[in-house]
């Protein structure tokens, strides 16, 4: 084998050694300058100069390599000339005859097609390929030239896709004349786009439609990715086969659903499934463009489900074309190499996605319309949502469901099926399964034999190469591993497993992969098979109890199944049913029985799930019995005729029944949840209470009771607490108000002097309990009200009182350092002091001159700007003594 470099390689090398030699030439110079400005003697008294410059600085880099520089020369001359050509064929060519101009033009092309053969042989690859473009670009010329001279009579499309189909004919053969060259073959395959679909432009009977010559000519794009090598000619083919194909499918798609009949869909049918063909032969023949066999099932659904849907009813295309989705991933089961099945599995999902979104309407309609149509509640009416369409209409919409659940569940059962033998198989490679099903697949063998079978696996190459080379529908030899069709065929697997490929990842890794793809495909087959039955009542027009006690039994089934189950299909039961329960209640309201009926059953069927499950499970279905017991106590107080503020009353049933439900449940993680919710239910009885006063007193300290009932508890007294104090204090004033007492202390006294005996007690026995807790219920209960009382008194005496009151509950807190005291005897006594000041404030205000008042406001803010750290400190100081008061 010889190695000597040829002439322009070798020189290519001197060149770069030279301009080493130059750099490092200029780096020697520069150590030699500053060397000698080093030994320079320095004149007496005169600064040292230091040397200028850094010692071995390397010179800059060249922007540009030679090589680089020379190509862009080249191009640019190439261009020039290009150009030059141009504008003589188009500008100067009537200044000559017929003869001077087929002598110019034949001496320039062969000028420019002659001289690359001789800058090859001397190694002058760039300057050849420049040459070479011009003679190319020249050639364009020469056939515009002869139609404008000699077929001027000729049909301009017809003779361009003549001219086209010869120049590509002639640079492939001058690209392959001169193989080094990199530019004919890729411009041949660019020109080779136009002779077919011109060629049908035109009026002649023999020519193809549009569509048809899109597909042939991207069917020999196709051919030329297969049988070529070059990388740059496979790049052309590639783009070009993508975008002829995509137009002939693009047009033959919207042929197909224009048709209007089965014959006129016959014929885009043919050539969806023809585009199909072609897209599948790339896949199977290119094991790098297995992606490919997406675009052939979309092909064949488009094409056969055109035809179905020319012949069916109105609204029953859908389920053709998801029908004919499900055949074609059947189909290719059988007959397609396993590393082709993810593509159409993604075609067939892609079809299925689009099917189920065609039912939204429908199903979107079944669950909200009782809350559009129902105009009144109890009304007697139906609330079941009106379609304007009749039942064969929609019929489509659970048929659609139905086929969209049974797929996904027979994916996840055969990806199931599938992976159990692996798992027993150990690990890939290790050895031969064990017993195992005739349908389980053997195990990958990565470059090595089957051990089952005695011939190549299908992950080798010797097995690879036999898929390849097998036509459409003949099993190989490594038919077993990829797709063939006999007893040794792998069981269907979801998503299927691509032989030949090698996987990503760790074992762990992929096998979580697809368990979690089973779990969806059984989720997404659940909401599917719900859906299908949700809306059946509207489908079919069914009366509404039927419809009412369909919606109830479905919604009570799909409970129960989210409770035995676990997992990703437990949660995705559960929220179908809550969704269902929203529905179902929604549907309830139109009449009495059916909403106490509904509501009924959903309270002991949440109840009895949230007794079988654990964890935040439970304490959700737990929250959602309490809300709709709060509305069954709603819809009861309604069907009694009860005024609000009765129903009020009625409605605290349900924070007192939570309240002793998490007495019993105490720790557990569904307690709290549970007495929120139920909190929250009481809630909605106050403003229901609000319109009759005594009763909203009587609501209030029901509520405290509840809270104080609560607060027993050692985990819910910091918090139930404070707000058994606050409702009882609030129902005090409510009372108090109700009854038109204007003199509150009469009745406020007792209860603070009994008060705060009892906080003192609590004091004396539990020094480190909070002045809060011990004395704050009892302060509150006099000094709030007596302070609402005295910014409504016109008289001196009741702020004077409470002024004194104040000043000696503030001292006591000062002197005691307790924190309530403190700051609840200071701010009774400041909002007492400004309310008998404010009169005077306001008489000295209006009296000062109006610029008086924002001179003293910047003043103010000038001083506190000045000591603003200060002031800071004595803030922080201030906080630091509360916070370490009881």
């Amino acid at each position: 084998m010889e190695n000597v470099p040829s002439p322009a390689e070798e020189l290519v090398i001197l060149d770069r050694e030279l301009s080493q030699l130059d750099a490092r030439r200029a780096q020697l110079l520069v150590r030699r300058t500053w060397l000698l400005a080093a030994l320079r003697p320095v004149a007496p008294g005169g600064p040292v100069a230091p040397p200028a410059g850094r010692p071995f600085a390397a010179p800059a880099a060249a922007e540009a390599s030679p090589p680089g520089v020379q190509n862009l020369l080249l191009t640019l001359g190439g261009l020039l000339l290009a150009i030059a050509a141009i504008a003589f064929t188009l500008v100067s060519w009537g200044e000559m005859g017929i003869g001077g101009r087929a002598a110019v033009l034949g001496v320039l092309t062969v000028a420019a097609l002659g001289p690359p053969v001789v800058l090859l042989r001397r190694g002058l690859l760039a300057t050849a390929e420049s040459v070479a473009v011009l003679g190319l670009v020249l050639m364009v010329l020469d056939a515009y030239a002869l139609h404008r001279t000699v077929l001027a009579g000729t049909d301009g499309v017809g003779y361009s896709a003549f001219a086209s189909a010869a120049l590509a004919a002639l640079w492939s053969v001058y690209g392959l004349l001169l193989p080094r060259l990199r530019s004919p073959l890729p411009v041949a395959v660019a020109a080779a786009q136009l002779p077919l679909p011109l060629w049908a432009l035109t009026a002649d009977a023999a020519a193809p439609p549009v569509e048809w010559a899109l597909l042939l000519t991207a069917a020999l794009d196709v051919a030329v990715v297969l049988w070529t090598r070059l990388v740059g000619v496979r790049a052309v083919a590639w783009t070009t086969a993508a975008a002829t194909g995509g137009g002939a499918l693009l047009i033959g798609t919207v042929r197909s659903l224009a048709a209007d009949g089965a014959a006129a869909a016959a014929g885009p049918a043919a050539l969806l499934v023809a585009a199909a063909a072609v897209s599948l032969c790339t896949a199977w023949r290119a094991p790098a463009a297995g992606w490919v066999s997406v675009v052939s099932g979309l092909a064949v659904v488009a094409g056969i489900g055109g035809v179905i849907r020319a012949v069916v009813p109105d609204g029953w295309a859908v389920p053709g074309y998801l029908l004919c989705a499900v055949a074609v991933l059947g189909v290719g089961r059988a007959v397609v190499p396993m590393r082709l099945l993810p593509g159409l599995a993604g075609a067939a999902a892609a079809v299925h996605v689009a099917a189920v979104a065609t039912t939204l309407p429908v199903t979107v309609a079944a669950l909200t319309g009782p809350a559009t149509t129902l105009t009144d509640i109890w009304s007697g009416s139906s609330s079941l949502p009106d379609v304007d369409a009749t039942t064969t209409a929609l019929l489509p919409t659970p048929l659609v469901l139905l086929i969209t659940a049974t797929v996904l569940v027979s994916a996840a059962r055969h990806r199931a099926t599938a992976a159990t033998p692996a798992a027993a198989s150990g690990t890939p490679g290790s050895g031969p399964a064990r017993s195992a099903p005739v349908s389980s697949p053997a195990p990958h063998i990565a470059g090595g034999a089957d051990p089952a079978a005695g011939r190549p696996a299908a992950g080798s190459q010797d097995g690879a190469a036999a898929d390849a080379d097998a036509p459409p529908g003949a099993p190989g030899p490594g038919a077993a591993s990829s797709g063939g069709v006999g007893p040794d065929a792998p069981a269907w697997t979801w998503p299927p497993s691509v032989a030949g490929v090698r996987s990503s990842g760790a074992p762990g890794a992929r096998q979580k992969r697809a368990a979690g793809l089973r779990n969806a495909a059984r989720c997404g087959a659940l909401v599917a098979a719900w859906a299908a039955l949700v809306v059946l009542p509207t489908v079919f027009g069914f009366a509404y109890s039927a419809a009412v006690a369909w919606q109830l039994a479905l919604t009570v089934a799909v409970l129960a199944l989210g409770v035995r189950r676990s997992g990703g299909t437990a949660t995705t039961a559960l929220v179908c049913a809550l969704g269902g329960s929203v529905s179902l209640s929604l549907l309830s309201l139109a009449t009495r029985p059916a909403t106490f009926a509904a509501f009924g059953a959903l309270v002991a069927a949440l109840a009895l799930a949230a007794l079988r499950t654990r964890g935040p499970v439970q304490a959700l279905l737990a929250c959602t019995a309490t809300l709709y017991a709060a509305a069954f106590a709603g819809a009861t107080a309604a069907a009694w005729e009860l005024p609000p503020h009765r129903a009020a009353l009625l409605l605290l049933v349900v924070p007192a029944l939570t309240a002793l439900l998490g007495a019993v449940l105490r720790r557990r993680p569904a307690a709290l949840p549970v007495e929120v919710t139920g909190a929250a239910a009481g809630l909605v009885a106050v403003p229901l209470a609000a319109g009759h006063a005594p009763t909203s007193a009587l609501v209030l300290a029901l509520g405290g009771v509840i809270a104080a009932g609560t607060a027993v508890r050692p985990e819910r007294r910091p918090v139930a607490g404070h707000l058994a104090a606050v409702l009882f204090v609030a129902a005090t004033w409510v009372r108090l108000a109700a009854s038109d007492v204007t003199s509150p202390e009469a009745y406020t006294l007792p209860v603070t002097a009994a008060a705060l005996a009892v906080g003192a007690l609590r004091r004396r026995r539990d020094p480190q309990a909070s002045s809060w807790t011990a004395y704050g219920p009892g302060l509150a209960a006099t000094l709030l009200p007596s302070l609402v009382a005295a910014w409504g008194d016109e008289h001196w005496l009741r702020p004077l009182l409470l002024g004194l009151a104040a000043l000696a509950v503030t001292l006591a807190g000062a002197r005691l350092r307790l924190q309530a005291l403190l700051v609840l005897g200071g701010a009774v006594l400041a909002l007492d002091a400004l309310h008998e000041l404010a009169p005077y404030v306001v008489q000295v205000v209006g009296a000062l001159p109006r610029w008086l008042p924002p001179a003293f406001a910047g003043l103010l803010l000038l001083a506190v700007g000045a000591t603003y750290e200060q002031r800071l400190r004595d803030a922080r100081r201030l906080r630091d003594r509360l916070n370490r008061m009881r």
